[in-house]
Formats: structure tokens, C-alpha cells, sequence
């Protein structure tokens, strides 16, 4: 065993056991980070290093004509590369709002008021889990197409709030507040949307971030939705625009094959960030229902 003096005049352990765990660990982080670095790589490399075979995984040339080249693409319609971004955080940002909101209140009204039939509603929401999202898409068109909201935000927005997932999450999150604290509130007059917001809220933290993670991913990411309820040019969201640049690249020029690799990059680069910015959060929620689970 080998003691090092370390901050604070802290002193560290280490064995070969640390040292063998600790390289087993850095090894298994190095491997799952190689998309993430190639996807990285691949978006700064110049034409003639995509189309090298064997791939050179690493970027020997690195430059920026990929992005250029992506700008220009979608810029070549009558819509400008800034609407398609508008739209997808518009879009994205109401739907995780919304979301966070509509599952937080409707779990823990479920959960603490239990309502006459509370549990037929849960069992319902159970049932639709085991739907696949996509089995769904043709009655939520037919609803959105009823109600007149074909290519407008609220097409987009409406069907994707009101998630089973997101909604069982907050509910297992909410079962395990204590009722005590909540009737003490009660006692010292506090309104039941104040106790919602100042002492439930704030403990769930780790549910609701993690909710805002997956939210936002999943939708961020989704082309099928503005595919079916999205009509013109100018509604199209980021994904779509991209997807359609991607769809044509086998019968377009070759330099569209940049503009490919660049839009993978972009897409992927706020999905890291807002992972990166809740994982501490998120990982409180997992070991939590490891835990409880």
C-alpha cells in the first residue's frame, strides 16, 4: 500500500486494487467516448480525408468548410438556416416546460390528494407504456388534424406533453415525500400551491432534471413529428432541415457528404450540454431508485 499526502494534509490510499479498478474504469470511459471523438473528428475533416479508406479516425486537416457547407444548404431555400433553429428551440423548450410542469402537478395530486379512481387513471398510464410512440402517431394525427392544428406550433407541442414515462417518473418520486411535512405546512397556513412550489418542488429535484434531460433529447432529436404534422417550408424544424440534407446526400454532390458529417455534430452538441450541465442530478436519480427500487 502506497499513502500519499493530498489537499488539506489529506492522505490517500493506494492499492493495486485502486489501481487496477481505476484502469479498468479510465479504459471503459476512453472506449464509449470513441463515437462521441470520431463524430467530433469526422465533422472537421476535409473532403478528401472522408472519402479515405480505410477512415482515418482521427482529422489530420482540420476545417470549418464542413459547416460552411451546411449554412449554405439549407440557406439555398427560402427559408434561412436561423428560422429552422428558431422553430426546434421554440419547440423544444415549450415541450420540456410544459412537460415538467403538467407531470409534476398531475403525480403529486395522484399521489397526495388520491383522488376517487386515482388508481384506474395509473393503471391507464402503465397501459400506455407498453405502446410504442409511433402506434400512436396515426390517432394523434387524426386528433391534431381535427382540431385545425396541422403545420402551427401547437401540432407540435400538444401530442408531446402529456408523456406515461414522464408522468410514472414523478410519481415514484412523489410517493416517497413524507406526508408529514406536508400537513405540518398545512398547519402553518401555507396554501397548497405554495407547499407545491417552496418544499415539494425543490425535493424532487433529481426527478424533475431528469425529466428535463430525457425531454429534451427525445424531442430535440425528433424529425418524425414535424415530418407528419409540418406542411411548409418556414415550420420545418432543425432536425427535419438536417435529416433532409442527409436523405440527399446519396444523389447530390459529394461536398454535401460535409455538410453531413457537420450536421451530425450540431445535433448531438446540445444534447451534451444540457446532459453535462443535470448530471449530477441525473445520477442522484438513478442511484435513488436503485436504491428504492
Amino acid at each position: 500500500m502506497i499513502k500519499i499526502k493530498w489537499f488539506k494534509g489529506q492522505w490517500i490510499h493506494i492499492t493495486f486494487a485502486n489501481i487496477a479498478l481505476y484502469t479498468i474504469m479510465g479504459l471503459l470511459v476512453c472506449f464509449t467516448a470513441l463515437p462521441l471523438v470520431y463524430l467530433v473528428s469526422t465533422a472537421f475533416k476535409p473532403l478528401d480525408e472522408l472519402f479515405l479508406y480505410p477512415p482515418q479516425f482521427i482529422v489530420r486537416k482540420p476545417t470549418t468548410q464542413n459547416f460552411t457547407d451546411l449554412f449554405m444548404s439549407l440557406n439555398s431555400s427560402s427559408v434561412p438556416f436561423i428560422r429552422f433553429t428558431f422553430n426546434s428551440v421554440i419547440i423544444t423548450v415549450g415541450i420540456v416546460a410544459a412537460t415538467v410542469v403538467v407531470s409534476s402537478i398531475g403525480a403529486y395530486s395522484l399521489v397526495k390528494f388520491k383522488p376517487p379512481g386515482g388508481k384506474r387513471i395509473f393503471d391507464l398510464v402503465l397501459m400506455a407504456l407498453m405502446f410504442s410512440p409511433h402506434v400512436t402517431k396515426i390517432p394523434s394525427y387524426m386528433v391534431v388534424n381535427k382540431l385545425g392544428l396541422i403545420d402551427t406550433y401547437w401540432a407540435l407541442l400538444l401530442p408531446s406533453i402529456a408523456v406515461a414515462y414522464n408522468f410514472f417518473l414523478m410519481k415514484q418520486f412523489c410517493e416517497q415525500y413524507p406526508d408529514e411535512l406536508i400537513e405540518a405546512a398545512r398547519i402553518d397556513g401555507s396554501g397548497e400551491l405554495r407547499i407545491f412550489l417552496k418544499l415539494v418542488m425543490p425535493a424532487l429535484g433529481p426527478a424533475w432534471s431528469t425529466l428535463i434531460v430525457f425531454s429534451f433529447v427525445s424531442n430535440w432529436n425528433d424529425y418524425f413529428s414535424p415530418l407528419i404534422y409540418i406542411t411548409s417550408q418556414a415550420m420545418k424544424t432543425l432536425p427535419l432541415a438536417l435529416q433532409t440534407i442527409a436523405g440527399g446526400a446519396a444523389t447530390a454532390s459529394i461536398g454535401r457528404a460535409g455538410a453531413v458529417a457537420a450536421s451530425g455534430l450540431l445535433m448531438t452538441l446540445p444534447t451534451i450540454v444540457i446532459f453535462t450541465l443535470m448530471q449530477s442530478k441525473v445520477m442522484e436519480t438513478m442511484t435513488y431508485s436503485g436504491i428504492k427500487g
